[in-house]
């Protein structure tokens, strides 16, 4: 059997951005609650009957909030432009190393209704 197990953390940051649409809001530094989740899929290990202990993940998952919670995303080393499609690929890359892989990463802002999934290969 194959299980999916996930834990979600939020941070508030700012950034810019230079797009065509809506732009002279985006260029000037503006910032968002954004709200990210982690899933993890595998079988059960038969001693502890977790697929991964949560609580080492959430650990983990603190680890990559400090780097981007009150900060400016612009700034952050090794995020690129400051995308939700950037945001998952940065999160999952920090979490390159957790077993079983992260198999999903989603990154969303409820006040504006906008969301990036990335499926992990």
């Amino acid at each position: 059997m194959q299980f999916t197990i996930s834990q979600r953390f939020y941070f508030d940051a700012a950034h810019t951005l230079q797009r065509e649409i809506e732009a002279a809001g985006s260029r000037r530094i503006h910032g968002h609650t954004y709200h990210a989740e982690v899933s993890v899929s595998g079988p059960r290990d038969p001693a502890n009957g977790m697929v991964l202990d949560l609580g080492f993940l959430r650990l983990r998952l603190e680890a990559v909030r400090e780097q981007l919670d009150h900060h400016l995303l612009d700034e952050v080393p090794d995020l690129g432009t400051p995308t939700l499609e950037n945001l998952c690929t940065f999160i999952a890359t920090q979490l390159a190393d957790v077993h079983p892989p992260v198999n999903r990463v989603r990154v969303w802002r409820d006040a504006l209704g906008d969301s990036c999934v990335l499926d992990v290969l």
